[in-house]
């Protein structure tokens, strides 16, 4: 693809960021991005929740704020307008918590649904944080548990339980606003949010824009409940079984773990979590901080190491 030859161009889509940044003076720069969902949640009003904070996501992975949000929509005309109008209520609900606005949107006729939003933060350019700077050495903090992928093939079978369907969408529609503060107020060295392409797949483009190799401790990995007995029953997503495909050339097992495990580490997320490389004396300050802001599943999960190439040790 051509690329676009812009000095304000901090990082465009050809770099292996989150969103994309556009300088707009000697301070301040806009961060940009847009994300699309079809349906995650059988209530179409939890469905916008997830979609917007989803959405808003990128945003606070690069530590900015988010300002104004564009809906996205694909409509099929055999679905009533109530649905579309819970749909867009909460998201509303999700951005007004955020601190920001909706100002319009576009809306096609389509054979599915699907919602979510383009959105506009703003950033100090001395803020700015990415995948870029991920240095040996460093702790890797995630701030929410695996297994949405897993647990949402579950309830489309109808075998989820209702107790953990209400946990993985209490996570879905938390925004990441919180630990993205906690990450400013600490300082790190670089983050990226996890989602569609699994905790191993966002680690492994971090690892590739920073230049290094992460050993990851696969018991410290908080996963939702009962994800392990939905993932050992077969319910895994299409999406999560290329995740593991992508990065298995990158991966190396250096002790036994089991293998539906070291599947739910590549599980396609929705509205994850951080995942935050710091320094290590910074590292325990960093999770306590995420602890007193009720962030309580946020844990070091792993290191960054030295490496010739990027590559993922599994411990």
């Amino acid at each position: 693809m051509p690329t676009f030859d812009d000095p304000n161009i901090i990082l465009g889509y050809e770099a292996l960021g989150d969103a994309g940044v556009y300088v707009l003076d000697e301070r301040r720069a806009l961060v940009q991005t847009v994300d699309v969902l079809t349906p995650i949640a059988d209530d179409p009003y939890v469905f916008g929740q997830i979609a917007a904070a989803n959405s808003l996501s990128d945003v606070y992975a690069m530590g900015a704020r988010p300002l104004t949000a564009l809906n996205v929509v694909g409509f099929p005309t055999k679905l009533d307008l109530s649905i579309l109008e819970k749909l867009i209520k909460g998201s509303i609900e999700k951005v007004k918590e955020a601190g920001a606005v909706i100002i319009g949107g576009h809306t096609i006729k389509d054979q599915e649904l699907k919602y979510g939003l383009a959105v506009t933060g703003i950033v100090d350019r001395d803020k700015i944080v990415s995948t870029t700077g991920a240095r040996p050495g460093d702790g890797l903090v995630l701030t929410k548990p695996l297994g949405t992928g897993i647990v949402s093939t579950a309830l489309k079978a109808g075998r989820a339980s209702p107790q953990t369907v209400k946990e993985i969408n209490a996570l879905m529609t938390q925004l990441n606003h919180s630990a993205s503060q906690c990450m400013l107020e600490v300082g790190v060295n670089a983050c990226t949010d996890i989602t569609g392409f699994g905790l191993l797949g966002h680690l492994l483009q971090m690892l590739m824009a920073s230049n290094v190799g992460a050993r990851i401790l696969v018991e410290e990995v908080p996963l939702v409940s009962r994800a392990l007995e939905y993932a050992r029953a077969g319910l895994v997503p299409g999406g999560t079984k290329k995740n593991f495909e992508y990065v298995q050339p990158y991966t190396k097992v250096l002790n036994k773990i089991d293998p539906v495990l070291h599947t739910l580490l590549c599980d396609a997320q929705t509205s994850g979590g951080l995942l935050m490389a710091v320094t290590e004396e910074k590292a325990g300050d960093l999770v306590d901080l995420l602890h007193r802001h009720d962030i309580l599943s946020a844990r070091l999960i792993g290191h960054v190491i030295a490496s010739k190439s990027p590559s993922i040790e599994l411990k």
